[in-house]
């Protein structure tokens, strides 16, 4: 096998290769003579296709003013149809440590990029036998007042973006004034109930040119979140009759820097060189994986503390170039993160801190991809074809004392090769196939073909169809056979029955023989676009999924078929693995409808309907969301200067597990987490052409949610923070 060192650097020269314009010999088009020119159809590229599609969504930084985000952006992207706020899993566990869930296929199955590059530095955290990984994810590397505007794509559109994307894609693009800017930015969010944690958020952005050629950004970020209080779900849980009162949500310390340096020695390259910086240090709340709140450990109260940071650094050169022939992109990217977290027990109690002594993951990850828009003809007609080659290498190195066996360090590369090409095929019809390749040294090849397309029946209404295989490669953790650790079950929960060869617990190992994770994505709809600025959409979906993978329940074997065990500090115990698991369904419909109401109102409404969420293995749902959600804003254009915006969002029931994951055995007593509607009223006053204000209520009528139960009890494993009070200030100069 070969070293991590190796790999990556073999991944750096065949990037650095891809780069290189191969196709700048051939012209794919001819000039016409001027005398000749006549008004051609426009045909845009596959990707910019994609984006029209019914399961794709765009919030601009004017949506975000208006309705500015606490800490994270999930919180406005959760507003998206299609989209929740969900853990990777229905156990409950970590259940603050919601992440964007794009059609309940889980947060995993949520490919989140920064400007087109991919963020994959919540990979560095462990994941537990459950499924579950203690982290906020990777949407909140980039602040807020930073955001240009946020792609959000779902379904098959999403299946050109490789591994990860099964689900969907969070495409997060950045702010790029031409002109010398410089902004600074503040927001405070101060919730009514004092167990709930403040924020406190200031930002700095300079750009701006710096020669011909030369442009430049700077950025610097501070975000202060606090936790909330040990006691913030106490009475809720006494009401219930309960004795076990888990933790509200953790607090979390941004301070993230970042430079871009944009040099266009002619006008048809530019090249950027880019370098970011980001910590993100938690406040512990005492959340203990599935019991109760942890106060002290090693003697010493911890609530409040710094149990965890991540430390992301990254650094990139990318490419654009517009031809006669077509336009390219191309970038070479290095993201190095180091995950510092206080110890957790390898004695089986999985997922709980036993000691203030800090144990690193150092993850490296290094990616790169080329991409070539080139007009031609396909059969006739006019059309747009894409060619692209994207590379994916990663290592990680966990030193973390326990039961692994020769060490923890593990990596993988993946090679993508794709086509895609945007075909008008008459004056009604647009298809869009493609075919990605993708081949990794851990599990071989795998294979992408879509299909999507739109049918204008007049200009008003459209007909929009997509069908694509996507796929997720298994993780580092999942892969490596001497990654071993202990468990319990989570909680104290039990392994499954019928292991032998040891006794209070089990052991759990990586499986190099892991498949990837497959679904076929598909979907028709229909849209509207006409009459008085009115549009609507409506949507079903259906992914099919399978190799789906999750903790064995059955106890891994040798050659000859014989029950496998593993000895750590004198203990032997039951030794399980990671396997793919049968078949998954999510199926489900999406719609939209915005419309003026006269010139000084308009009115948005998106919904979505979960119609089934199954793992036809346990009969559990894929993670915990709702069966239905509707997201609805009205917006009052009271002056021209100033903006009044009323929202709401209902969630509908949200069914529980039913089957505990850990060991099989079916659970009872589990408790739906009811049906509740958050209304927020907020306005926004732009104070002159360079400075606005923002301020607002949320959660208007306190509507107070309280997470009542841990892991493998229901479905209230989350808090909905009450009512709040903030301002924001953002003023340009």
């Amino acid at each position: 096998m070969a070293t991590s060192s190796s790999r990556l650097a073999s991944g750096t020269a065949l990037s650095l290769l891809m780069s290189v314009g191969i196709f700048a010999g051939t012209a794919f088009a001819q000039d016409v003579p001027e005398e000749e020119t006549t008004l051609d159809t426009i045909v845009i590229s596959a990707e910019d296709q994609i984006k029209q599609a019914l399961g794709a969504s765009t919030i601009t930084a004017e949506d975000i003013a208006k309705q500015p985000v606490v800490n994270d952006i999930a919180e406005i992207v959760r507003k998206m149809p299609g989209v929740n706020l969900t853990g990777n899993a229905p156990s409950g566990q970590r259940g603050n440590q919601r992440q964007i869930d794009l059609r309940g296929m889980g947060p995993e199955n949520t490919l989140i990029l920064i400007d087109g590059k991919p963020v994959t530095s919540r990979n560095s955290v462990r994941m537990g036998r459950g499924g579950e990984r203690d982290t906020r994810g990777d949407s909140n590397w980039v602040p807020a007042e930073l955001v240009e505007r946020i792609e959000v794509i779902r379904g098959p559109a999403a299946a050109r973006y490789g591994s990860g994307a099964a689900g969907g894609v969070v495409n997060i693009i950045t702010k790029r004034p031409e002109v010398f800017t410089g902004s600074i930015g503040a927001h405070y969010n101060s919730p009514e109930n004092s167990l709930e944690g403040t924020t406190a958020r200031t930002n700095l952005m300079l750009a701006g040119p710096i020669g011909q050629n030369l442009h430049f950004r700077v950025f610097g970020n501070y975000n202060d979140s606090e936790g909330d209080d040990p006691k913030l779900n106490a009475s809720a849980v006494e009401e219930e009759g309960g004795t076990t009162v888990p933790a509200g949500r953790e607090g979390v310390v941004n301070k993230d820097f970042g430079a871009l340096l944009s040099w266009a020695p002619t006008d048809r390259n530019k090249i950027d060189f880019e370098f970011n910086f980001s910590r993100q240090g938690n406040k512990f709340a005492g959340d203990t994986l599935s019991g109760g709140v942890l106060e002290d450990v090693d003697g010493e109260n911890i609530i409040g503390a710094e149990t965890n940071r991540m430390l992301r650094r990254t650094t990139s050169v990318t490419h654009r170039g517009k031809y006669a022939f077509g336009e390219s992109m191309s970038y070479l990217q290095y993201e190095s993160t180091s995950n510092t977290r206080d110890g957790e027990s390898t004695s089986g109690n999985e997922g709980v801190i036993n000691t203030q002594a800090k144990n690193t993951i150092d993850y490296d990850s290094i990616s790169g991809k080329t991409e070539w828009i080139l007009p031609t003809r396909v059969w006739g007609h006019e059309s747009m074809l894409t060619l692209g080659a994207e590379y994916r290498g990663e290592s990680m190195d966990d030193p973390t004392p326990g039961p692994s066996a020769t060490g923890s360090s593990s990596d993988q590369y993946l090679l993508g090769l794709y086509a895609e090409a945007n075909i008008m095929w008459g004056d009604k019809l647009t298809l869009t196939p493609g075919m990605r390749y993708d081949y990794a040294d851990t599990f071989g090849s795998n294979l992408s073909p879509s299909l999507n397309a739109t049918y204008a029946f007049t200009d008003e209404w459209s007909m929009k169809v997509g069908i694509a295989r996507a796929f997720k490669a298994p993780n580092l953790f999942q892969l490596n056979p001497n990654y071993i650790y202990a468990t319990m079950g989570g909680g104290g929960v039990g392994c499954p029955a019928g292991l032998t060869g040891g006794s209070g617990g089990c052991y759990v190992m990586g499986n190099e023989d892991l498949k990837p994770e497959r679904s076929l994505n598909k979907e028709i709809g229909f849209a509207y676009q006409g009459f008085n600025e009115i549009s609507g959409s409506l949507t079903y979906f259906h992914n099919d999924f399978k190799d789906r993978i999750s903790q064995s329940l059955i106890q891994a074997t040798d050659a000859n078929g014989n029950p496998l065990t593993y000895t750590y500090n004198g203990t032997t115990r039951p030794l399980l693995q990671w396997e793919n698991t049968p078949k998954a369904v999510v199926k489900g419909l999406e719609g939209n409808f915005a419309t003026p109401l006269g010139e000084m109102f308009s009115l948005n409404i998106n919904f979505t309907k979960m119609i089934k969420s199954i793992n036809k293995q346990t009969g559990n749902p894929l993670s915990l969301v709702p069966k239905h959600t509707v997201n609805a804003s009205l917006d009052w254009y009271a002056r021209e200067d100033l903006t009044f915006t009323l929202g709401a969002t209902h969630y509908g029931e949200i069914s529980p597990a039913t089957v505990r994951l850990s060991n099989g055995a079916p659970l009872a007593d589990t408790d739906p987490r009811p049906s509740y509607t958050l209304v927020n009223l907020g306005m926004k006053w732009d104070v002159d052409p360079t400075a606005h204000v923002s301020a607002g209520v949320t959660n208007l009528f306190d509507k107070k949610i309280y997470r009542t139960e841990t892991a493998n009890s229901g479905a209230n494993t989350f808090n909905e923070p009450g009512r709040a009070f903030y301002v924001g200030v953002v003023k340009t100069f």
